[in-house]
């Protein structure tokens, strides 16, 4: 059975509907704060673009969510993002940019590990990994700011060290909230993805049927 091209038209369609909803969720996340933060909420179709269409499409949706939130801190919607851009723009701007992407990347590059041995563990894996990688890079991206870090808890009056804020205050909660959701969410995208996984396998033979040429072709009638 050949495998569908990844810029097939239906592959763009699935795409595109899970880039309106990276998009939405992650407008709709800017609205919930967690903290100094703002909840995401995009890291489930995120995993099941991964899923269902490889690594290059969750890090693809996982790019989309980061420029989401790149442009919502420009614009002052999340104030801890606007105040880390306005200290250190191309750093913040990568960060934003490459956490998203890498979580999409890597959970597509262990579900495809996976699959074939379990299909459920590798959904399991998959999901649980873009919350860990995600908050892992945001992480370390943090602690190599620790001195815009530490101007931004001046400037709220927060005190504390900066490890703690970075760790407990920023990720701790949203790490939690992000790891339980895709937790809870991975049996509905393991259903989806068998779901996907068993259309395309009856559409593929039938393509193979209607290609096969006949084994016995009809004989021309000759006339005497």
């Amino acid at each position: 059975m050949k495998k569908d091209r990844f810029f097939s038209a239906k592959n763009i369609a699935f795409l595109a509907v899970l880039l309106a909803l990276v998009v939405v969720l992650q407008l709709w996340g800017s609205a919930i704060p967690i903290g100094p933060v703002n909840m995401n909420l995009t890291l489930i179709p995120i995993v099941l673009g991964a899923v269902l269409l490889g690594a290059p499409a969750g890090a693809f949706l996982g790019l989309a969510s980061g420029i989401v939130v790149l442009a919502n801190g420009i614009a002052g919607v999340d104030v801890f993002t606007n105040f880390l851009f306005g200290e250190q723009p191309i750093f913040t701007a990568f960060l934003c940019l490459f956490k998203g992407t890498a979580a999409g990347f890597v959970s597509g590059l262990l579900y495809r590990w996976i699959a074939s041995k379990n299909r459920y563990a590798a959904v399991l894996v998959a999901g649980l990994t873009a919350p860990v990688v995600n908050t892992g890079i945001f992480v370390v991206g943090a602690l190599l700011m620790s001195g815009t870090i530490a101007g931004f808890m001046a400037s709220q009056e927060i005190s504390g060290s900066v490890v703690y804020f970075v760790v407990i205050v920023l990720a701790g909660l949203n790490f939690l909230v992000e790891f339980a959701i895709n937790a809870v969410f991975a049996p509905g995208l393991y259903r989806i993805a068998e779901i996907v996984g068993r259309t395309r396998g009856k559409r593929g033979k039938t393509a193979e049927r209607n290609a096969k040429p006949a084994e016995n072709p009809p004989k021309a009638v000759t006339q005497k």
